[in-house]
């Protein structure tokens, strides 16, 4: 069976980041799955109405996704401006096109506060980091989908194998 992959944008080389950069990964499986047609590109932040490039923002206060979500946290961006409302957005977007692709897997860049599934910023704009998920990270999870990040392609390809049995 061919499982749908829902991919950061930037991952395959996409200049979407804040900085107008691409993340892009090299990796045999991605170019198998792209020659497949498995996979599904978005980018949150663009999808929540963000331009390119954007300020850097981070989730604030050391807070995860899920508590953004809940409401219990902004994100906020280096100038200080909430920008919650678009992160949120863009997350609800990128469910909406999982689904829409019965996408059950998500490979996302981690780090980031929307696609972050290992670790994010801390809120703090001084490059720590916290283990934790990003916002479009944590909705996903929270509809079953399997969020991994681009370290882990091996760990998604076992995965998809399985779930193919």
């Amino acid at each position: 069976m061919l499982h749908r992959i829902l991919v950061s944008a930037c991952l395959l080389g996409s200049p979407v980041r804040y900085n107008g950069s691409a993340k892009t990964v090299a990796h045999a499986l991605i170019e198998q799955w792209q020659r497949e047609g498995c996979l599904v590109p978005v980018c949150p932040e663009v999808a929540g109405g963000f331009g390119v490039p954007r300020p850097p923002a981070e989730i604030a206060h050391g807070a995860l996704g899920t508590a953004v979500l809940a409401g219990h946290a902004q994100v906020i961006d280096v100038r200080g401006e909430d920008v919650t409302a678009q992160f949120v957005d863009g997350a609800h977007v990128t469910l909406e096109l999982a689904l829409a692709h019965d996408c059950r897997f998500a490979l996302l860049v981690d780090g980031s506060p929307s696609c972050g599934s290992r670790v994010i910023y801390d809120g703090s704009f001084t490059g720590r980091k916290l283990a934790g998920a990003g916002v479009t990270t944590a909705l996903l999870r929270q509809h079953g989908i399997e969020v991994f990040a681009e370290s882990e392609i091996d760990a998604l390809h076992a995965r998809l194998l399985q779930a193919s049995v």
